[in-house]
Protein backbone atom coordinates (compact mmCIF):
# COMPACT_ATOMS: atom_id res chain seq x y z
CA UNK A 1 0.00 0.00 0.00
CA UNK A 2 1.41 3.40 -1.02
CA UNK A 3 1.80 5.81 1.89
CA UNK A 4 2.56 9.36 0.70
CA UNK A 5 3.94 10.46 4.11
CA UNK A 6 6.39 7.51 4.32
CA UNK A 7 7.41 8.18 0.75
CA UNK A 8 8.09 11.85 1.50
CA UNK A 9 10.04 11.01 4.66
CA UNK A 10 12.06 8.48 2.69
CA UNK A 11 12.86 11.15 0.14
CA UNK A 12 14.15 13.53 2.75
CA UNK A 13 16.41 11.26 4.78
CA UNK A 14 19.40 10.07 2.85
CA UNK A 15 21.59 7.67 4.85
CA UNK A 16 25.14 7.33 3.62
CA UNK A 17 27.79 4.87 4.85
CA UNK A 18 31.35 5.78 3.84
CA UNK A 19 34.47 3.63 3.96
CA UNK A 20 37.15 6.31 3.87
CA UNK A 21 39.96 4.01 2.85
CA UNK A 22 43.64 4.67 2.22
CA UNK A 23 43.39 2.99 -1.20
CA UNK A 24 39.69 3.25 -2.10
CA UNK A 25 36.66 5.18 -0.89
CA UNK A 26 33.32 3.37 -1.03
CA UNK A 27 29.91 4.96 -0.53
CA UNK A 28 26.82 2.96 0.44
CA UNK A 29 23.30 4.43 0.21
CA UNK A 30 20.38 2.82 1.96
CA UNK A 31 18.18 0.81 -0.46
CA UNK A 32 20.66 1.34 -3.30
CA UNK A 33 23.76 -0.45 -2.03
CA UNK A 34 27.30 0.59 -3.05
CA UNK A 35 26.99 3.54 -5.43
CA UNK A 36 30.64 4.67 -5.48
CA UNK A 37 33.86 2.67 -5.38
CA UNK A 38 36.74 4.87 -6.46
CA UNK A 39 40.45 5.20 -5.65
CA UNK A 40 41.28 7.66 -2.84
CA UNK A 41 43.44 9.82 -5.11
CA UNK A 42 43.33 13.57 -5.70
CA UNK A 43 45.25 15.45 -8.40
CA UNK A 44 46.14 18.96 -7.21
CA UNK A 45 47.87 22.03 -8.57
CA UNK A 46 51.35 22.05 -7.02
CA UNK A 47 51.27 25.80 -6.26
CA UNK A 48 47.67 26.58 -5.31
CA UNK A 49 46.95 23.03 -4.00
CA UNK A 50 43.51 23.31 -5.60
CA UNK A 51 42.01 19.89 -6.49
CA UNK A 52 41.87 19.30 -10.26
CA UNK A 53 40.63 15.71 -10.37
CA UNK A 54 39.38 13.23 -7.76
CA UNK A 55 38.95 9.46 -7.65
CA UNK A 56 39.41 7.28 -10.74
CA UNK A 57 40.32 10.26 -12.94
CA UNK A 58 43.09 11.31 -10.51
CA UNK A 59 44.35 7.72 -10.22
CA UNK A 60 44.83 7.61 -14.00
CA UNK A 61 47.22 10.55 -13.66
CA UNK A 62 49.57 8.84 -11.18
CA UNK A 63 53.11 8.88 -12.52
CA UNK A 64 51.97 10.71 -15.66
CA UNK A 65 51.39 14.29 -14.49
CA UNK A 66 53.13 17.42 -15.81
CA UNK A 67 55.43 19.32 -13.42
CA UNK A 68 52.73 21.66 -12.07
CA UNK A 69 50.28 18.85 -11.14
CA UNK A 70 50.76 16.18 -8.48
CA UNK A 71 48.55 13.18 -7.75
CA UNK A 72 48.39 12.33 -4.04
CA UNK A 73 46.51 10.17 -1.61
CA UNK A 74 45.26 12.42 1.24
CA UNK A 75 45.14 9.41 3.59
CA UNK A 76 48.30 7.50 4.40
CA UNK A 77 48.28 4.38 6.56
CA UNK A 78 44.68 5.07 7.49
CA UNK A 79 45.55 8.56 8.75
CA UNK A 80 44.50 11.91 7.26
CA UNK A 81 47.74 13.56 6.16
CA UNK A 82 46.07 16.33 4.09
CA UNK A 83 42.96 17.66 5.81
CA UNK A 84 41.74 20.17 3.17
CA UNK A 85 42.23 17.66 0.38
CA UNK A 86 40.42 14.91 2.33
CA UNK A 87 37.56 17.34 2.89
CA UNK A 88 37.42 18.11 -0.85
CA UNK A 89 37.44 14.38 -1.63
CA UNK A 90 34.63 13.65 0.87
CA UNK A 91 32.60 16.56 -0.51
CA UNK A 92 33.08 15.22 -4.05
CA UNK A 93 31.94 11.70 -3.11
CA UNK A 94 28.94 12.91 -1.07
CA UNK A 95 27.87 15.23 -3.92
CA UNK A 96 28.40 12.47 -6.46
CA UNK A 97 26.25 10.08 -4.41
CA UNK A 98 23.51 12.76 -4.40
CA UNK A 99 23.65 12.84 -8.19
CA UNK A 100 22.88 9.12 -8.28
CA UNK A 101 19.43 9.83 -6.83
CA UNK A 102 16.36 10.69 -8.90
CA UNK A 103 15.28 13.44 -6.49
CA UNK A 104 17.89 15.78 -4.95
CA UNK A 105 18.17 15.24 -1.20
CA UNK A 106 18.88 17.64 1.63
CA UNK A 107 22.04 17.09 3.65
CA UNK A 108 22.49 13.39 4.46
CA UNK A 109 23.19 11.51 7.67
CA UNK A 110 26.63 9.96 7.36
CA UNK A 111 28.54 7.19 9.13
CA UNK A 112 32.25 7.12 8.31
CA UNK A 113 34.44 4.09 8.98
CA UNK A 114 37.83 5.00 10.51
CA UNK A 115 40.81 2.85 11.59
CA UNK A 116 40.66 1.81 15.26
CA UNK A 117 44.11 3.21 16.03
CA UNK A 118 43.33 6.86 15.20
CA UNK A 119 43.82 9.65 17.73
CA UNK A 120 41.11 12.00 19.04
CA UNK A 121 42.57 14.75 16.82
CA UNK A 122 42.27 12.52 13.74
CA UNK A 123 38.70 11.53 14.68
CA UNK A 124 37.85 15.20 14.97
CA UNK A 125 39.42 15.87 11.56
CA UNK A 126 37.27 13.17 9.89
CA UNK A 127 34.15 14.43 11.65
CA UNK A 128 34.83 18.03 10.64
CA UNK A 129 35.56 16.97 7.07
CA UNK A 130 32.22 15.11 6.85
CA UNK A 131 30.26 18.10 8.24
CA UNK A 132 32.12 20.55 5.95
CA UNK A 133 31.45 18.20 3.04
CA UNK A 134 27.71 18.65 3.57
CA UNK A 135 26.59 16.02 6.11
CA UNK A 136 23.66 17.03 8.31
CA UNK A 137 24.73 14.56 10.99
CA UNK A 138 27.99 12.61 11.17
CA UNK A 139 28.92 9.55 13.17
CA UNK A 140 32.21 7.67 13.27
CA UNK A 141 32.60 3.93 13.58
CA UNK A 142 35.76 1.89 13.91
CA UNK A 143 36.50 0.02 10.71
CA UNK A 144 36.75 -3.47 12.24
CA UNK A 145 33.29 -3.00 13.84
CA UNK A 146 31.80 -1.75 10.56
CA UNK A 147 33.49 -4.60 8.65
CA UNK A 148 32.13 -7.20 11.11
CA UNK A 149 28.59 -5.77 10.82
CA UNK A 150 28.89 -5.66 7.03
CA UNK A 151 30.14 -9.27 6.97
CA UNK A 152 27.11 -10.33 9.03
CA UNK A 153 29.04 -11.38 12.15
CA UNK A 154 26.93 -11.61 15.36
CA UNK A 155 28.85 -8.85 17.16
CA UNK A 156 25.98 -8.09 19.57
CA UNK A 157 25.71 -11.69 20.81
CA UNK A 158 27.54 -13.11 23.85
CA UNK A 159 29.50 -15.59 21.72
CA UNK A 160 32.78 -14.42 20.28
CA UNK A 161 33.46 -13.53 16.65
CA UNK A 162 36.63 -12.32 14.96
CA UNK A 163 37.38 -10.13 11.94
CA UNK A 164 40.65 -9.45 10.14
CA UNK A 165 40.13 -6.37 7.94
CA UNK A 166 43.06 -5.88 5.51
CA UNK A 167 42.84 -2.57 3.71
CA UNK A 168 45.31 -0.48 1.74
CA UNK A 169 47.06 1.24 4.65
CA UNK A 170 46.05 -0.67 7.77
CA UNK A 171 45.18 -4.17 8.92
CA UNK A 172 42.63 -4.28 11.74
CA UNK A 173 42.17 -7.39 13.87
CA UNK A 174 39.27 -7.44 16.33
CA UNK A 175 37.52 -10.01 18.53
CA UNK A 176 33.95 -9.13 19.54
CA UNK A 177 31.50 -10.25 22.20
CA UNK A 178 28.39 -8.58 23.66
CA UNK A 179 28.54 -5.70 21.16
CA UNK A 180 32.05 -4.62 22.17
CA UNK A 181 35.64 -5.23 21.09
CA UNK A 182 37.40 -7.55 23.56
CA UNK A 183 40.82 -7.66 21.86
CA UNK A 184 42.01 -5.49 18.97
CA UNK A 185 45.15 -4.82 16.98
CA UNK A 186 45.73 -2.15 14.36
CA UNK A 187 48.92 -2.26 12.30
CA UNK A 188 50.06 -0.07 9.46
CA UNK A 189 50.94 -3.03 7.26
CA UNK A 190 48.48 -3.93 4.51
CA UNK A 191 48.08 -3.81 0.72
CA UNK A 192 50.36 -0.77 0.22
CA UNK A 193 53.24 -2.45 2.04
CA UNK A 194 52.82 -5.56 -0.13
CA UNK A 195 53.10 -3.33 -3.23
CA UNK A 196 56.22 -1.73 -1.75
CA UNK A 197 57.66 -5.22 -1.06
CA UNK A 198 57.20 -6.09 -4.75
CA UNK A 199 58.88 -2.81 -5.87
CA UNK A 200 61.87 -3.58 -3.60
CA UNK A 201 62.07 -7.21 -4.77
CA UNK A 202 62.17 -6.18 -8.46
CA UNK A 203 64.83 -3.59 -7.66
CA UNK A 204 67.03 -5.95 -5.63
CA UNK A 205 66.70 -9.07 -7.77
CA UNK A 206 66.40 -7.69 -11.30
CA UNK A 207 67.72 -4.09 -11.03
CA UNK A 208 64.29 -3.16 -12.34
CA UNK A 209 62.51 -0.02 -11.20
CA UNK A 210 58.74 -0.51 -11.39
CA UNK A 211 55.92 1.82 -10.39
CA UNK A 212 53.35 1.28 -7.62
CA UNK A 213 50.63 0.53 -10.18
CA UNK A 214 52.72 -2.19 -11.85
CA UNK A 215 53.41 -3.72 -8.43
CA UNK A 216 49.71 -3.65 -7.55
CA UNK A 217 48.83 -5.26 -10.90
CA UNK A 218 51.29 -8.07 -10.17
CA UNK A 219 49.88 -8.55 -6.63
CA UNK A 220 46.32 -8.80 -7.95
CA UNK A 221 47.32 -10.88 -10.97
CA UNK A 222 49.51 -13.60 -9.45
CA UNK A 223 50.17 -12.65 -5.80
CA UNK A 224 49.55 -15.31 -3.15
CA UNK A 225 50.22 -16.13 0.49
CA UNK A 226 50.22 -19.94 0.15
CA UNK A 227 51.42 -22.31 -2.60
CA UNK A 228 48.96 -22.30 -5.52
CA UNK A 229 47.60 -25.49 -7.15
CA UNK A 230 49.07 -24.15 -10.38
CA UNK A 231 51.82 -21.52 -10.17
CA UNK A 232 51.62 -18.70 -12.72
CA UNK A 233 53.82 -16.04 -14.33
CA UNK A 234 53.43 -12.49 -15.56
CA UNK A 235 55.59 -9.73 -17.06
CA UNK A 236 56.86 -6.79 -15.04
CA UNK A 237 57.70 -3.67 -17.05
CA UNK A 238 59.88 -0.85 -15.81
CA UNK A 239 63.29 0.79 -16.17
CA UNK A 240 66.64 -0.93 -15.83
CA UNK A 241 68.53 0.80 -13.00
CA UNK A 242 71.95 0.12 -14.56
CA UNK A 243 71.52 1.35 -18.14
CA UNK A 244 68.35 3.43 -17.66
CA UNK A 245 66.56 1.71 -20.55
CA UNK A 246 63.06 0.17 -20.55
CA UNK A 247 63.07 -3.49 -19.55
CA UNK A 248 60.55 -6.27 -19.00
CA UNK A 249 61.06 -9.32 -16.78
CA UNK A 250 58.93 -12.44 -16.43
CA UNK A 251 58.22 -13.17 -12.76
CA UNK A 252 56.55 -16.24 -11.25
CA UNK A 253 53.91 -16.43 -8.51
CA UNK A 254 56.53 -18.28 -6.39
CA UNK A 255 58.85 -15.24 -6.58
CA UNK A 256 55.98 -12.87 -5.88
CA UNK A 257 55.01 -14.90 -2.80
CA UNK A 258 58.61 -14.52 -1.61
CA UNK A 259 58.46 -10.77 -2.32
CA UNK A 260 55.22 -10.29 -0.34
CA UNK A 261 56.29 -12.54 2.54
CA UNK A 262 57.54 -9.79 4.92
CA UNK A 263 54.13 -8.06 5.03
CA UNK A 264 52.10 -11.28 4.98
CA UNK A 265 54.16 -12.64 7.90
CA UNK A 266 53.51 -9.50 9.98
CA UNK A 267 49.74 -9.84 9.38
CA UNK A 268 49.80 -13.56 10.30
CA UNK A 269 51.83 -12.81 13.48
CA UNK A 270 49.36 -10.04 14.45
CA UNK A 271 46.41 -12.46 14.18
CA UNK A 272 48.30 -15.00 16.29
CA UNK A 273 49.15 -12.34 18.93
CA UNK A 274 45.49 -11.28 19.15
CA UNK A 275 44.43 -14.91 19.68
CA UNK A 276 47.11 -15.26 22.39
CA UNK A 277 45.37 -12.49 24.35
CA UNK A 278 41.84 -13.80 23.86
CA UNK A 279 40.04 -15.33 26.88
CA UNK A 280 39.73 -19.14 26.54
CA UNK A 281 35.90 -19.07 26.43
CA UNK A 282 36.01 -16.83 23.37
CA UNK A 283 38.72 -18.96 21.75
CA UNK A 284 36.34 -21.93 22.10
CA UNK A 285 33.64 -19.88 20.30
CA UNK A 286 36.06 -18.93 17.54
CA UNK A 287 37.02 -22.56 17.01
CA UNK A 288 33.35 -23.18 16.17
CA UNK A 289 32.68 -20.17 13.93
CA UNK A 290 36.14 -19.43 12.57
CA UNK A 291 37.83 -16.16 11.60
CA UNK A 292 36.39 -13.84 8.96
CA UNK A 293 38.64 -11.97 6.49
CA UNK A 294 37.43 -8.65 5.04
CA UNK A 295 38.87 -5.74 3.06
CA UNK A 296 40.61 -5.71 -0.31
CA UNK A 297 43.59 -7.63 1.09
CA UNK A 298 41.31 -10.58 1.95
CA UNK A 299 41.24 -11.33 -1.78
CA UNK A 300 44.90 -12.34 -1.87
CA UNK A 301 45.01 -15.95 -2.99
CA UNK A 302 45.80 -18.47 -0.30
CA UNK A 303 45.70 -16.00 2.62
CA UNK A 304 42.86 -17.88 4.33
CA UNK A 305 44.74 -21.18 3.87
CA UNK A 306 47.96 -19.63 5.21
CA UNK A 307 46.17 -18.39 8.35
CA UNK A 308 44.38 -21.73 8.81
CA UNK A 309 47.75 -23.46 8.66
CA UNK A 310 49.09 -21.23 11.46
CA UNK A 311 46.11 -20.80 13.82
CA UNK A 312 44.58 -24.27 13.30
CA UNK A 313 41.00 -23.06 12.92
CA UNK A 314 38.68 -22.27 10.02
CA UNK A 315 39.37 -19.00 8.20
CA UNK A 316 36.88 -17.73 5.63
CA UNK A 317 36.56 -14.73 3.36
CA UNK A 318 33.47 -12.51 3.74
CA UNK A 319 31.11 -12.17 0.81
CA UNK A 320 32.31 -9.19 -1.27
CA UNK A 321 35.07 -8.40 1.28
CA UNK A 322 35.96 -5.07 -0.31
CA UNK A 323 32.57 -3.50 0.54
CA UNK A 324 32.16 -4.80 4.13
CA UNK A 325 33.05 -1.53 5.91
CA UNK A 326 30.78 0.63 3.71
CA UNK A 327 27.89 -1.85 3.99
CA UNK A 328 28.39 -2.10 7.77
CA UNK A 329 28.41 1.70 8.12
CA UNK A 330 25.16 1.83 6.11
CA UNK A 331 23.53 -0.87 8.24
CA UNK A 332 24.36 1.08 11.39
CA UNK A 333 22.37 4.07 10.09
CA UNK A 334 19.39 1.83 9.29
CA UNK A 335 19.07 1.03 13.00
CA UNK A 336 21.16 3.56 14.86
CA UNK A 337 19.62 2.80 18.29
CA UNK A 338 20.70 -0.86 18.04
CA UNK A 339 24.28 0.10 17.19
CA UNK A 340 24.54 3.16 19.45
CA UNK A 341 27.07 1.35 21.63
CA UNK A 342 29.31 0.71 18.63
CA UNK A 343 29.35 4.44 17.90
CA UNK A 344 29.17 5.77 21.47
CA UNK A 345 32.83 6.34 22.35
CA UNK A 346 33.63 8.07 19.08
CA UNK A 347 30.29 9.81 18.82
CA UNK A 348 30.55 11.52 22.21
CA UNK A 349 34.15 12.47 21.66
CA UNK A 350 33.61 13.79 18.18
CA UNK A 351 30.25 15.28 17.48
CA UNK A 352 29.90 18.23 19.81
CA UNK A 353 30.08 21.01 17.28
Amino acid sequence: MFRPLDWLLGLFSLDVGIDLGTANTLVYIRDKGIVINEPSWVAINRRSRAPLAIGAEAREMVGRTPADIIAIRPLRDGVISEFEITEAMLKYFITKSHEQMIVPFPRPRVVVGIPSGVTEVEKRAVYDAAISAGAREAHLIEEPTAAAIGAGLPVNEPRGSMIVDIGGGTTEVAIFAMGGIVVSRSIRVAGDEMDEDIVQYARNKYNLLIGERMAERAKIGIGSAFPLPEERTMTLRGRNLINGLPQSVEISSIELREAMAPSVNIIVDTVRDALDETPPELVADLMEVGICLAGGGAQIRGLAERLEDVVKMRVWVAEDPMTCVARGAGRVLENIELWERSLAGLHRGSTHH
